[in-house]
């Protein structure tokens, strides 16, 4: 009996040491910043109105506390996440909470803070945000490189080729392991390791790269197990408005298509027709018929990032701060983004049903990093179920999305002021919702549920961790050899967030069935998953200590009965813990 609740006071024991580690790792973050500063002001809350308080800066992170509130309202954001600040009103100014900050987030939030006007109160504060928040546009380094975190795993290593590549089946009889990028001389936005086809030859990838934007040849990226099907990436061929042939690439792809004996080699062009066409104008195009003869083009009409940026603007628009529910519907269909989800997620869908047939197929876009990156890691996290656990999925990101040169440092504009560059767009953000929306149809199909995909968006704009820093593999690797202290994100414990998962096998989602990703994300904004996970661990924390001190006293109480001889009853009351673990 003695053992029993000697168990249990262990367990105790053991939560409070975990817990005081979670906590201790906190303060240690806290450390690693700069010393805050702080102001008085109000925080123009649109859940719960003007809010005063207090606000910190460091060089890292905006945080905020109300202090005339019975509850305490925080805001925590990290100053990498910021895209634009803007002053509020003038001088002289009226009304009340007229003069102030507006602060625009990555994320789609708004933050306006007022302040006093006398003394240009808000001069210091909007400085020393601008300075953080834009590192590049100053002269200065990212967060990344002046945080001195460590961390017990190293996260560069979560993804090594060779071992995926294995895992995978390869190298085999007819696809080879190519070494011609070793030294990013073939193509610089391309990983060093590639898989082509055993028939070609180093001299063949060359002239290939001559006639494909970019030099980014056709390459494998995942191989059917049991039919042998292959899914390959590359860009657009350079045909432009002569209609330039390539004897070299024609002859590649039909290497491709006879590695697994198919008669037609489908070639998924990601761009809308006309826009393909126009791409010739600028020496681009695409495989036409009488070039290609053994090929299939199918164009899948996903539109380009500028579409996608205003499309993801509207949006916001609609979801933040409020919701209007009268004309909801319309409004959504307004911005087209569950249309542009619907569009990525069927040309995926169209590339896993070709493989799992039995037909290898060639994707690209334009010069293959942003919808290309979609389409095939969408794809092989419907056919391959490795992909959809926690490991799985980092190596996926690391290899599909990193490894190939999606330009992740123009496309979220890391530390530069210039909120306006036409680069930006959320592609990798669309990407999470597709992956968002087949956990929904599928919640046992995936290790991990919706608050480790926003988790991964969180430090997608923090500039905490190195991992989506840079716009290639190559830029990245020179970074981390030459900045020892640079950490992935995958080097933290961050992802305490799984879902039960059980079902493997191909996954068949349905195109036409959406959910709202970002509205859910603004939604829980009102209190984020990490707050509120910070708050049940101090709940915890409180019925741990209480039931410690209960059972303490059990077991005095039972060692006292047991060393009296006229105990009262030999059927003593045990008390059973009952815990959320």
């Amino acid at each position: 009996m003695f053992t029993s609740h000697q168990t249990k006071l262990n367990c105790l024991i053991f939560f409070h040491q975990e817990w005081h580690k979670v906590i201790q790792k906190q303060c240690v973050r806290l450390v690693e910043e700069n010393m805050p500063r702080y102001k008085d002001l109000i925080y123009m809350c649109p859940f719960n109105g003007a809010l005063k308080g207090k606000v910190f800066i460091t060089n890292y992170r905006l945080y905020f506390r109300s202090t005339d509130t019975e509850s305490t309202v925080t805001l925590d954001v990290p100053l990498g996440n910021i895209s634009r600040i803007e002053k509020m009103g003038g001088a002289s100014s009226r009304g009340e909470n007229s003069y102030g900050l507006d602060i625009t987030c990555k994320d789609m939030r708004n933050l306006r803070f007022a302040l006093k006007q006398e003394g240009h109160s808000r001069r210091d504060l909007f400085g020393e945000i601008f300075k953080y928040a834009f590192p590049l546009s100053h002269g200065q380094p990212l967060f990344a490189f002046l945080s001195q975190e460590k961390f017990e795993e190293n996260g560069w290593n979560v993804y090594k080729p060779m071992d995926e590549y294995r895992r995978q089946g390869l190298p085999n009889e007819r696809w080879r392991i190519s070494f011609i990028n070793s030294n990013y001389e073939l193509c610089d936005t391309y990983p060093t390791i590639l898989v082509v086809p055993f028939k070609a030859t180093e001299e063949d990838l060359r002239r290939v790269a001559t006639f494909r934007s970019r030099c980014r040849i056709p390459v494998l990226s995942w191989i059917h197990r049991d039919n042998q099907a292959v899914i390959m990436r590359c860009s657009q061929p350079l045909v432009g408005m002569s209609g330039k042939r390539n004897k070299d690439d024609e002859r590649y792809l039909d290497i491709i298509r006879e590695a697994n004996g198919t008669t037609k080699l489908t070639i998924y062009d990601a761009r809308p027709n006309v826009n393909a066409v126009a791409n010739k104008a600028t020496g681009g195009g695409y495989e036409g018929d009488d070039a290609y003869q053994n090929a299939e083009l199918v164009f899948l009409d996903i539109h380009n990032i500028h579409v996608m940026r205003e499309s993801l603007k509207k949006l916001k628009d609609i979801v933040y701060p409020n919701v209007e529910e009268s004309h909801w519907l319309s409004s959504l269909e307004s911005t087209h983004w569950l249309e542009h989800i619907k569009l990525v997620l069927s040309g995926a869908i169209q590339v896993a049903d070709k493989v799992s047939s039995g037909n290898s197929v060639v994707v690209h876009c334009s010069d293959g990093w942003d919808r290309t990156a979609q389409l095939t890691s969408l794809s092989m996290l419907m056919l391959d179920s490795y992909f959809r656990t926690f490991r799985g999925f980092q190596v996926l990101l690391e290899k599909e999305w990193i490894g190939f040169g999606h330009k992740f440092a123009s496309r979220i504009g890391h530390g530069d002021k210039n909120h306006a560059d036409q680069d930006r767009s959320p592609i990798f953000l669309q990407f999470i919702d597709c992956v968002w929306q087949m956990t929904k149809q599928f919640p046992t199909a995936f290790e991990f549920n919706e608050h480790f995909l926003i988790t991964v968006l969180d430090h997608l704009y923090s500039c905490r961790f190195g991992t989506f820093l840079y716009n290639c593999e190559s830029v990245r690797e020179n970074y981390v050899r030459q900045n020892p202290i640079l950490s992935p994100i995958w080097s933290d414990n961050v992802f305490a967030f799984s879902a039960p998962w059980w079902l493997t096998g191909v996954l068949q989602p349905s195109s036409k069935r959406h959910s709202f990703f970002c509205v859910c994300i603004c939604l829980s904004w009102q209190q984020s998953p990490v707050e509120q996970r910070y708050k049940e661990l101090l709940a915890l924390r409180d019925q741990y200590l209480k039931k410690l001190e209960e059972l303490q006293l059990t077991d005095s109480t039972h060692l006292s009965n047991s060393s009296t001889p006229n105990a009262s009853s030999p059927n003593q009351h045990i008390t059973h813990l009952q815990t959320p673990f």
